[in-house]
């Protein structure tokens, strides 16, 4: 019999209420009150995460803006080092059934990102260098095997993951379209996306990867938003943790 997994509509709102969402759909995943589930979601305002054990970031991140608001900056559960939300599209899994290490984990686990993009043109393989990783403050100045390459080397997708017993939260920001000057405003580099991005939006995204997570798994989604009781729930079960560093 086909498994049935929750989708959840997207919703854009801070980043304190939406590591907040993660993490509570993963507690309630736990003590078995919730269904596996996907959602995808975006940042407003556009925010910085930090990898959960990431301590040192520079002091002007404090001081930036986009489109006249401060940029947020929240802790994530999850480990790996700073992501900027602007122009990207985040996507989240919570499950359970999976053992044996983590990269395999991944390998797993991405492969619905593999499926989803490869039918919208995008071929994407698993990152493998972890180099000067930890010297970075930024997620995305190097791969590893949790993050997925385009052919011409651009890291279109980090994924960071949080375990708690046998679940798993699984998300990721998928860098569709960031500012350049805002990327060099944050990380001092910038970032050139390919121009076969350009024309892909996040609606045709979210959709080719639920399409491919039900192949992939061999699952049905019920189509379930959140429910302002939840996001309540969810925002005052975790606010004594997502704070502004």
């Amino acid at each position: 019999m086909t498994a049935t997994w929750r989708l959840i509509d997207p919703i854009e709102t801070s980043g304190i209420t939406q590591m907040a969402i993660d993490e509570w759909l993963l507690e309630q995943h736990r003590l078995a009150y919730g269904l596996p589930c996907l959602r995808f979601y975006t940042w407003k305002p556009a925010a910085i995460s930090l990898g959960y054990h990431q301590r040192d970031y520079p002091d002007h991140w404090h001081t930036l803006k986009w489109n006249g608001q401060a940029l947020d900056i929240v802790r994530r559960p999850s480990g790996g080092r700073a992501v900027l939300h602007q122009g990207d599209l985040t996507y989240s899994l919570v499950l359970s059934g999976y053992g044996g290490r983590r990269r395999d984990i991944y390998a797993q686990l991405c492969q619905f990102l593999i499926e989803g993009w490869k039918q919208l043109g995008i071929s994407l393989s698993l990152g493998s260098n972890k180099r000067g990783y930890q010297k970075t403050h930024n997620c995305f100045g190097s791969n590893t095997v949790a993050d997925l390459v385009m052919d011409n080397g651009y890291k279109l997708i980090g994924s960071a993951q949080l375990y708690r017993n046998s679940c798993i939260l699984q998300h990721g920001s998928i860098r569709l379209m960031p500012n350049p000057d805002l990327v060099q405003a944050v990380f001092g580099s910038p970032v050139t996306p390919p121009p076969n991005l350009v024309n892909i939006h996040r609606i045709d995204v979210a959709g080719a990867l639920t399409v491919a997570a039900e192949n992939i798994f061999d699952i049905q989604f019920k189509k379930k938003p959140l429910s302002p009781q939840e996001q309540e729930q969810a925002f005052v079960w975790a606010q004594a943790k997502y704070h502004a560093p």
